[in-house]
């Protein structure tokens, strides 16, 4: 009886853990880095960003998502290591992280609306994580953290999201991460994102916008 029930666990986390595995290997979670340097090819030798890392990133974030049970986990853990490997693989070839930070957080907020995500959850993490790593390697916080929230007023424009709603998301997930930092990065980046979030207005929508409500995963 114990061999089989020993069986039995195995095969539940093989359910459970197929999808969170997917998403690292897609992300470049793996050895190979493939994800690292799919970015890296979508940045020109002279160091310009494409904005096909937006359809890079949303596409591998869908696919490696697809048939999760539970999306929003999922969707979580898989942007966090896109916006980390994205930004990770623009720093070792001096590519503009803040440029790369908004085509990523484009990529991550659409995917979340098309496999039916929370789009604010997602905006918030993406944000958070990117300046997060902008300060591991060295990077301006500042920068990112503005260049996230012109992506994600971007992003929400495109799927005719409320702006308002997404860019505050995205703005408490930079503040978040630069308060970690420290209190001089925390007031820097209020100051940048309160600037960034004055510049959405022109996209639609206004930052005291109420929230939409949350969208249902899709059957």
């Amino acid at each position: 009886m114990e061999p089989r029930r020993r069986a039995a666990g195995a095969a539940r986390k093989r359910k459970t853990g197929g999808a969170a595995r997917n998403g690292a290997r897609a992300t470049g979670g793996g050895h190979d880095g493939s994800f690292e340097q799919a970015i890296q090819r979508a940045v020109s030798g002279g160091g310009t960003v494409s904005v096909g890392i937006v359809n890079l990133v949303k596409n591998t974030l869908v696919t490696a998502i697809s048939g999760a049970r539970d999306v929003g986990g999922e969707m979580g853990t898989a942007a966090v290591a896109a916006v980390r490997g994205s930004i990770r693989a623009a720093s070792e070839i001096g590519a503009d992280l803040g440029a790369v930070a908004r085509y990523s957080i484009m990529g991550t907020i659409e995917a979340a609306e098309q496999i039916g995500g929370e789009l604010g959850g997602a905006a918030r993490s993406a944000t958070r994580d990117a300046v997060k790593t902008t300060r591991d390697v060295g990077g301006d916080v500042n920068r990112v953290a503005g260049q996230a929230i012109q992506g994600t007023a971007e992003a929400a424009r495109r799927l005719g999201a409320d702006v308002g709603s997404l860019v505050q998301d995205a703005a408490r997930g930079a503040v978040e991460a630069a308060d970690r930092i420290g209190s001089a990065a925390g007031r820097a980046v209020r100051a940048t994102v309160t600037e960034a979030i004055a510049g959405t207005k022109a996209l639609g929508g206004s930052p005291d916008s109420p929230k939409p409500a949350r969208r249902r995963r899709r059957s």
